[in-house]
């Protein structure tokens, strides 16, 4: 039980049951002095030589308690977290070391530690950049192949979900918005002529060529799927006629991590490093989600701990009213920028599509989240999905006495924010999605490896969001 408690708690349960036990025992012993004496004109005194000595007991230990939370236990928790931050989050600034000059040699040690960190990371780093790079050098050559083939090609797992896409796959369905890893591909493809071409590539195991409608209902394609042998999942290729040129930005997309994922595991219990993440943010008219619109809408694609390259939203949105002088001061947005945008209920349906079968994260989500939930009945969605707090995710690392705004996790995290980008949607979705990346190993670390364990975690820091809104 008490493993659970954050060092600062322990310390703190251990003075209160000193000044506990250090009253009841002076209590005991004026009690026993009392009934010793037999005379009850004296009560009174001893009452108030009790009265007296319980409260200087008290303060006493308050006092002491209170130096050592902010000067030992509050310190090591710092230490211990920037420790951790250096070792599993890629931190490479020196350990801020003047919080804990009353540690003794505590410190200086601990950045010993972290500088020997430092050098085995850089060199490891190094190796890893090489071969990084030779593989991006064999995609880089996949992705030439692939674009000179007249067809576009996707890759899709056991659990219906796009693994792989080339760029023609990107190009052909770029005004849909639904292609991205993870996705169902039954959001790119009608479900009923999917399932009919998937059933007869299960019966005879052998390539199936099939017409596959568009989930849009768009005309038709000619498509081929290709058993992958033994591994799950198979090969889908079509017609993608009239294409324009590779978007050169997005040759290759993929990660075959996905075809590991188990088949109907709760998402609860999966581990993070498995999960697919939707980050977004929002600018609007004002700070009152009950009154004020949605004027952008910003999201981008986490998988695996690392952000997908062109997988995002950038989406101003016509809030319906004049966009008020003093919120244009802030976001940058004017009434002309978002002359001619969809509405909110066009534009919340593709930030819900495009967060399916993904855990929404925000910074201080429940303002976000209020706007959405007001006009998710104009959108005609329910919003379901699971939802990860990094005010309360930096909560658990750091402790909830630290400081919590993006900027502060962004600076402890060597996270840089163009000042261009800050305080745009999708500017400030790419710093939130960093700062997840950083704290998700750990998490990990800390033992929160799964998305239920971690929703449990923070439900035990859920005033921070009170006081903060």
């Amino acid at each position: 039980m008490m493993d659970r408690f954050s060092l600062r708690l322990r310390v703190f349960l251990f003075f209160a049951l000193l000044a506990i036990g250090g009253i009841v025992i002076t209590l005991g012993g004026l009690v026993a002095g009392y009934l010793r004496a037999g005379n009850p004109e004296l009560l009174q005194g001893y009452v108030f030589s009790g009265v007296i000595i319980a409260l200087l007991v008290l303060a006493l230990i308050t006092g002491v308690w209170f130096l050592f939370d902010e000067h030992v236990a509050k310190p090591l928790e710092r230490l211990a977290a920037d420790l951790r931050a250096r070792a599993h989050a890629g931190v490479k600034a020196e350990l801020d070391t003047s919080a804990a000059r009353y540690l003794g040699d505590l410190a200086p040690a601990a950045q010993a530690v972290a500088g020997q960190l430092s050098e085995g990371a850089v060199s490891t780093a190094a190796a890893v950049a090489r071969e990084t790079q030779r593989v991006q050098a064999d995609a880089s050559r996949l992705s030439a192949l692939l674009s000179e083939l007249p067809v576009a090609t996707m890759m899709v797992g056991a659990e219906g979900q796009v693994v792989l896409y080339d760029a023609q796959a990107a190009g052909a369905l770029e005004e849909t918005g639904s292609l991205r890893l993870n996705a169902p591909v039954t959001e790119v493809f009608a479900a009923a002529d999917l399932h009919a071409a998937k059933a007869k590539l299960d019966k005879t195991g052998q390539p199936v060529s099939a017409r596959l409608s568009l989930a849009d209902g768009s005309a038709p394609v000619a498509a081929r799927l290709v058993p992958l042998g033994d591994a799950p999942g198979y090969i889908l290729t079509f017609d993608a006629p009239d294409l324009p040129d590779a978007d050169a930005a997005r040759p290759l997309v993929f990660d075959f991590a996905l075809l590991d994922q188990p088949v109907d595991a709760d998402l609860r219990d999966r581990p993070l490093s498995s999960l697919s993440f939707t980050v977004f943010d929002t600018e609007t008219t004002g700070l009152l989600p009950h009154k004020d619109d949605i004027v952008q809408i910003g999201a981008v694609h986490v998988l695996s701990g690392r952000i997908v390259p062109g997988e995002e939203i950038d989406q101003y949105v016509d809030p319906g009213r004049p966009i008020p002088a003093a919120s244009t001061k802030v976001h940058g947005i004017s009434d002309a920028m978002v002359a001619g945008a969809p509405d909110i209920a066009t534009a919340g349906r593709q930030l819900h599509r495009f967060a399916c079968n993904s855990v929404i994260v925000a910074h201080n989500a429940p303002f976000d989240m209020a706007f959405l939930h007001r006009q998710a009945s104009a959108m005609g969605v329910r919003w379901e999905h699971p939802i990860l707090d990094t005010v309360l995710l930096s909560a658990v690392v750091y402790g909830t006495t630290d400081t919590h705004t993006l900027d502060a996790l962004c600076e402890r995290l060597e996270i840089t924010i163009p000042e261009a980008r800050r305080h745009t949607a999708l500017g400030d979705a790419e710093a939130t999605a960093k700062v997840l990346c950083c704290l998700l190993p750990l998490l990990e670390q800390r033992g929160f490896d799964t998305l239920g364990k971690l929703l449990e975690e923070t439900k035990r820091h859920g005033r921070l969001l009170q006081d903060l809104n």
